[in-house]
């Protein structure tokens, strides 16, 4: 969680859910996973904030254009994350903080904005608590059901993993570009 709120795109969608299904198997606690989660992502995005208070926008810029596919960011998405931003004001912290993808990036436009620390930590706070806890009684849940959803998962693993895996290709191609298309 710390990571995904300093811009590296590690998917709390998987972090989460496994800490409830960790917890539901008793080697967690539910509340510390989703105090833990809260916590976290609050520690990153202020490191975000951070970044993006002491940085110029043009240096962001042109930082995101040299080592922004490493992070899998565009200056595209930073420039929609700051119009966004700019257009709805300080609420879309707490709007980003709910979004997979914005989430993690929210936090620059923040600090360029120079919004108040505290205000940015309170809807950090705020979003992060709903997202976490989301995920993680979801992850909870199925860990509870995990013997009945077993017996449907194993008839299409292989499908199942065969999807993930184009998935995520498609998705690393999309940002890094890797196989070009011609056009006709």
């Amino acid at each position: 969680m710390l990571l995904s709120g300093v811009f590296i795109p590690i998917p709390t969608e998987i972090t989460m859910p496994f800490s409830g299904f960790l917890a539901s198997a008793g080697t967690f606690s539910l509340v510390l996973v989703i105090l833990i989660g809260v916590l976290g992502d609050l520690v990153g995005s202020v490191i975000g904030y951070y970044i993006g208070y002491l940085l110029e926008e043009s240096v962001l810029v042109n930082l995101i254009k040299k080592y922004g596919k490493y992070i899998l960011v565009t200056e595209h998405e930073f420039y929609k994350a700051r119009k966004w931003f700019d257009k709805y004001g300080s609420r879309v912290v707490f709007i980003g903080k709910l979004i997979p993808g914005v989430r993690t990036y929210i936090a620059l436009p923040a600090g360029i904005s120079e919004m108040s620390i505290w205000k940015f930590s309170s809807f950090v706070v705020l979003g992060t608590l709903v997202w976490s806890s989301f995920l993680a009684f979801a992850g909870f849940y199925l860990g509870k059901n995990w013997s009945t959803l077993g017996t449907y998962f194993r008839r299409f693993e292989i499908v199942i993993i065969i999807f993930l895996i184009v998935l995520v290709l498609v998705y690393l191609n999309h940002k890094l570009k890797i196989i070009k298309f011609k056009k006709s």
